[in-house]
């Protein structure tokens, strides 16, 4: 196992849920730290001493990585960061980057291999229809799932958008709860 943990893998360490971990964390039981954009790690050694000291077994295989990977394009940081947060603060654990411009987002698509893509569509460089339809019509990449976000589009550009491979399409400002829930769904974890 490597020497840091998230959340997510210290709530599967000890056997609890990740609230119980953030509870713990908050009430100064576990050493923690928080990353530039507010996540939360933990040091391995700290999540073993915690574990010792109340008596919790330390399992003797490694914690599996399986997480699913998501990318979210959006040129504005706001938005970004709020759903990378969600994203990565949710009991699944997703791993999660981001991109800025239609550029960044394609070298993303090829290195990363996200299992999950949102896409926000009105972005001067991108053109939403044009990203859709090279990503589903890509061998390599058209099992990726895609949530595309606009301020500026109604339902019949959501049809439109559909046509050229979104999976679902959301107004902004988006339902954070909506959006959690939406991308557990596609990425059949509910």
């Amino acid at each position: 196992m490597e020497d840091t943990l998230t959340v997510f893998k210290a709530s599967k360490f000890c056997n609890v849920s990740s609230k119980t971990i953030i509870n713990w964390i908050e009430a100064g039981h576990i050493k923690a730290y928080k990353t530039v954009g507010g996540h939360r790690r933990i040091k391995r050694s700290d999540m073993e001493a915690f574990m010792r000291g109340q008596g919790i077994p330390i399992p003797d295989t490694e914690i599996e990585d399986e997480r699913k990977r998501i990318l979210v394009v959006d040129d504005d940081p706001i938005i970004v960061e709020t759903i990378v947060q969600a994203l990565e603060e949710d009991e699944f654990d997703y791993e999660v980057i981001s991109a800025s411009d239609g550029f960044e987002a394609g070298l993303q698509v090829n290195h990363f291999h996200p299992h999950l893509m949102i896409l926000d569509i009105m972005m001067p460089d991108i053109k939403g229809n044009e990203v859709c339809r090279k990503i589903k019509s890509n061998e390599a990449t058209k099992e990726t799932k895609i949530i595309v976000l606009s301020a500026y589009l109604d339902e019949e550009k959501f049809k439109e958008m559909k046509g050229h491979g979104a999976d679902i399409c959301f107004s902004k400002p988006l339902p954070l709860p909506q959006l959690k829930e939406e991308v557990a769904r596609l990425l059949d974890l509910k």
